[in-house]
């Protein structure tokens, strides 16, 4: 997919924003930006910086919108068109959307992603990491993708597929470290600490497109609930833009003895985190959460099939 996005993202701190009556002018770390005022339909400011208000003004005028966010993607108001509710249209049809094909399409997506990833990992290891039947079991839930009617059906082999996978996967990495299965909040292992924060960080750059495309956060297909739509959206994503990054370190042995195991949970230390940080920004490609974040609002409106990058 090559369609162009009309939301623009300006991230991170101390970016200077202004604009002529025709062009929009982003000035950050020295280097200047120009874009034609009317391609930006929608601009989200994540993080500190300053626009003039001659710019908002004339977004706003155009009918386009602000957004803001936290610098970890939180967000935190939108400025719209007096008397206007800008991206109604598109919401209204997310909506209304039978959700079926849609969690088809993300099930199917992140079970594959996870099949290549359990099946590069372990010729990167020189070893099969599956147990006999196993690797048989998960391409057969994929095929069964195809015939499974209900939402509960989907939603059964979704979960299936995912609990399998992280077990797997643990057969790559230390048993000293703990990591048996993916497990909720609060976190006894470094591994799934390590898990959550990457996981936290792709949230934050999805919920962005997200907003940015007029999409609800909350309307998901596959889940239901607060965010649900955008960790729909990053369940195809994990496996190469964080969990590639957090078992290569865990298989590194660069967190051993840098973290803590209480009663409550498990502590990473600043130098762990610090080190974690820089692999999974250059690891989480804002232009492939962008099409597929395109892909989505398209076919809710009904101008194109959707199709998920992995």
């Amino acid at each position: 997919m090559t369609s162009e996005h009309s939301w623009h993202v300006v991230a991170g701190f101390g970016a200077h924003i202004k604009s002529t009556g025709t062009t929009l002018s982003i000035l950050y770390k020295g280097e200047q930006k120009e874009f034609p005022l009317p391609s930006v339909h929608h601009l989200l400011l994540v993080g500190g910086h300053n626009i003039h208000t001659s710019a908002v003004t004339r977004l706003l005028r155009q009918g386009s919108s602000i957004s803001f966010f936290d610098a970890d993607g939180t967000p935190v108001g939108m400025l719209n068109p007096f008397g206007s509710d800008v991206g109604a249209e598109v919401r209204d049809a997310q909506k209304n959307r039978m959700p079926h094909a849609f969690a088809q399409e993300m099930a199917r997506a992140s079970l594959k992603s996870r099949l290549l990833a359990i099946e590069r990992t372990g010729e990167e290891l020189g070893e099969n990491l599956f147990y006999e039947g196993e690797q048989e079991i998960l391409h057969n839930l994929l095929e069964d993708l195809e015939y499974l009617i209900t939402m509960d059906e989907l939603r059964r082999v979704h979960k299936l597929a995912g609990d399998m996978y992280y077990e797997i996967m643990a057969r790559s990495l230390s048993p000293e470290l703990g990591f048996r299965r993916r497990t909720k909040r609060p976190h006894q292992d470094p591994v799934n600490a390590m898990l959550s924060l990457g996981y936290a960080m792709l949230f934050g750059n999805t919920i962005v497109s997200v907003i940015g495309a007029y999409l609800d956060p909350d309307t998901g297909f596959l889940r239901e609930g607060e965010g649900s739509l955008v960790v729909d959206l990053i369940d195809p994503l994990k496996t190469t833009m964080v969990d590639s990054v957090v078992f290569s370190i865990a298989r590194a042995g660069l967190i051993d003895g840098r973290y803590g195991v209480s009663t409550k949970r498990c502590h990473l230390d600043e130098e762990v985190i610090d080190a974690l940080i820089a692999p999974l920004r250059d690891a989480i490609k804002q232009e492939v959460i962008d099409e597929n974040v395109l892909s989505l609002s398209q076919a809710v409106m009904g101008e194109g099939p959707f199709s998920l990058i992995y």
